[in-house]
């Protein structure tokens, strides 16, 4: 997945986190700005693989069977 499909995937995610807590404590708009802080972070933080470490590992894996 894209870099920036990632942090999106990771705001959608916060808000909805955000939104939900907001609702239950009574303050959306400040757990809202929480949650896709969180969300930024969690989605910057995603790590896929290149294409090169799947070849690697699939060439291991058949090796192996």
């Amino acid at each position: 997945m894209k870099k920036p499909m990632q942090i999106v995937l990771g705001i959608t995610l916060g808000a909805g986190i955000g939104t939900a807590m907001g609702v239950a404590a009574g303050h959306v708009a400040v757990w809202l700005a929480v949650g896709i802080a969180i969300g930024v972070v969690i989605g910057s933080n995603f790590r896929g693989t290149d294409c090169a470490q799947c070849a690697e590992v699939h060439e291991k894996h058949q090796a192996e069977s």
